[in-house]
C-alpha cells in the first residue's frame, strides 16, 4: 500500500488521541502513549498508526524517516498571539524592572498605544518581512499552528492592512495562521476620553469592512478597568456575531471585573489570560464551555507574584489551553515549550496536562480541534520530532532546544541536521 510519507521506530508517540473532543480536568493526564510507533501519512493527513514492523510491512512509502528511538508528540498550537507590529518594546521591560507597572506605562501613552503609530506607518512589505521572520523562530520551537491579531493599528486602515498582513503568512509560511481582528484592543490616543465615537467607528465601520473582506476568523477584545469595560465589550462582541466572526476575549487579566461571566454569557469560544478571574467566573466558563486560555509567560514577564488558577480550572473539569501570547510589549516570548515550562513550575500543571493545553485543548481554542492538535487518523500529519527520554523532559530542560523535526502537512519544515 502506498503512502506518502512513513515514520518509523518511535521511541515513543504521544498522540494526544481524544475521538474530536478537548480533554476535560484529569483527562488532561492522559497523552495515549504508544511505544515503537509508526505513523503512515498522504495527501498531508494521517492514514495509519500501529506498530513500526508492521507498518513497514505494509506501506511502500515516497518517503520513509527513521525517527531512531526519538519521541513524536503533535506539533503545538500557539492559540493566542500577536506578531504583526514594527518595533519592539524592550525599554518598557526596563522600566517594568524599576518599578513601574503595566498599567502604569500604558497610561503614560506606553504600552499598545506606543505601537500603534509605527504600525499605521508602516508599509505592509515591512510588516510581512518582520512578523515571517517571528513566526519562522516559532516553527524551529516546534509551532506548527498560530493565531494572530491585528490591533496595533485601531483605525480601519490599518488593521485591515495587518489582516492583509496574516493572510499573506497563511498563505505564504508553510504552517496554519488562523485571523483575528482585534480592533479593541485599546483606545487609541485621539479617542482615549471619547469612547463612544471610537465604539461607533468599531462597529459601524471597522467591523462591517472585516466581515465584508472575509479576512478575519475571530474578533477579540481587551476586557480590563483600564481598556474596554464589561458594557462596551458586550457591545463590540454582539456587534462582531451579527457580521459572522466568533468570538474570543482577553479577560481578567490583572482585576476580576467580570470578564470571564461575559464570555460565558456570550459563549465565546475562549476566554484568555484569567489571571485573575474569581471562582464564580472560572464556574461560569465551564458551564458555557468555553475554553480557559492561560499565558504563563505575559505573567513571568510582568514579574507577577500569581498566575492564573490552573489547578483548579483542571480540577473543576475544564478544558485548559495555554500559549506565548507572543506581542512586542508584555511578552516577547515566542516558545511554546517555555511556556510549557512555566505552565508546570508557575501553575503547577503536570507535563502532560502542559502537553495537552499546547495542543489539541489549544486547538479548540480557535476551532481548529478536528484539525490539529493531535496525532489521529485523519487529522493534518503535523508531528514533532524530540531527542529526549520523554515529554518530562520537555519542561524540566529549558533555555535550548531539542527538536529534531517539525513535519506540517507530512511535510518536513524544519529539521536540526
Amino acid at each position: 500500500m502506498h503512502a506518502d510519507c512513513l515514520i518509523i521506530n518511535i521511541g515513543q508517540l504521544h498522540s494526544l488521541a481524544n475521538s474530536g473532543k478537548a480533554h476535560f480536568g484529569r483527562e488532561m493526564e492522559d497523552t495515549a502513549i504508544l511505544y515503537n510507533a509508526a505513523i503512515a501519512i498522504k495527501d498531508g493527513c494521517i492514514i495509519d498508526i500501529g506498530n513500526s514492523t508492521e507498518l513497514e510491512s505494509k506501506y511502500t512509502p515516497s518517503e520513509l524517516i527513521d525517527a531512531n528511538g526519538m519521541l513524536a508528540i503533535p506539533g503545538f498550537v500557539d492559540c493566542h498571539t500577536h506578531p504583526v507590529f514594527v518595533h519592539t518594546r524592550e525599554d518598557e521591560f526596563a522600566l517594568r524592572l524599576a518599578g513601574k507597572s503595566y498599567v502604569e506605562i500604558a497610561q503614560s501613552g506606553g504600552g499598545i498605544r506606543s505601537t500603534i503609530s509605527s504600525t499605521r506607518d508602516a508599509d505592509e512589505e515591512i510588516l510581512f518581512q518582520l512578523a515571517q521572520k517571528r513566526i519562522r523562530k516559532m516553527i524551529q520551537l516546534g509551532t506548527t499552528t498560530i493565531e494572530a491579531k491585528s490591533g496595533y493599528g485601531l483605525d480601519t486602515a490599518s488593521e485591515l492592512k495587518q489582516l492583509r498582513v496574516i493572510k499573506r503568512l497563511n498563505d505564504e509560511l508553510p504552517i496554519d495562521i488562523i485571523p483575528t481582528f482585534m480592533g479593541a484592543h485599546e483606545y487609541p490616543t485621539e479617542y482615549k476620553t471619547n469612547h463612544s465615537a471610537y465604539l461607533d467607528i468599531l462597529c459601524k465601520e471597522m467591523i462591517p469592512a472585516v466581515a465584508e473582506q472575509g479576512i478575519a476568523r475571530f474578533c477579540d477584545i481587551f476586557t480590563e478597568a483600564h481598556v474596554f469595560s464589561v458594557e462596551e465589550s458586550q457591545q463590540v462582541l454582539q456587534c462582531a456575531r451579527s457580521y459572522g466572526l466568533q468570538l474570543k476575549m482577553h479577560a481578567d487579566e490583572i482585576e476580576p471585573i467580570g470578564g470571564a461571566e461575559l464570555a460565558a454569557r456570550l459563549k465565546c469560544i475562549s476566554a484568555d489570560h484569567l489571571g485573575a478571574t474569581s471562582l464564580q467566573g472560572i464556574l461560569a466558563l465551564k458551564q458555557a464551555g468555553v475554553v480557559p486560555v492561560l499565558l504563563p509567560a505575559t505573567l513571568f514577564s510582568l514579574r507577577s507574584k500569581t498566575y492564573a488558577n490552573a489547578l483548579l480550572m483542571q480540577e473543576l473539569g475544564l478544558p485548559l489551553a495555554i500559549a506565548t501570547d507572543y506581542n512586542p510589549g508584555s511578552c516577547n516570548c515566542d516558545s511554546m515549550p517555555f511556556t510549557i515550562t512555566l505552565a508546570c513550575l508557575q501553575m503547577g500543571l503536570s507535563p502532560a496536562a502542559a502537553l495537552n493545553a499546547a495542543t489539541l485543548n489549544a486547538a479548540f481554542a480557535i476551532d481548529m480541534g478536528t484539525k490539529v492538535g493531535s496525532i489521529e487518523l485523519g487529522k493534518q500529519a503535523d508531528i514533532t520530532l524530540w531527542d529526549i527520554p520523554s515529554i518530562n523532559f520537555i519542561p524540566y530542560h529549558f533555555g535550548s532546544s531539542h527538536l529534531s523535526r517539525v513535519i506540517k502537512l507530512g511535510k518536513t519544515i524544519y529539521s536540526a541536521s
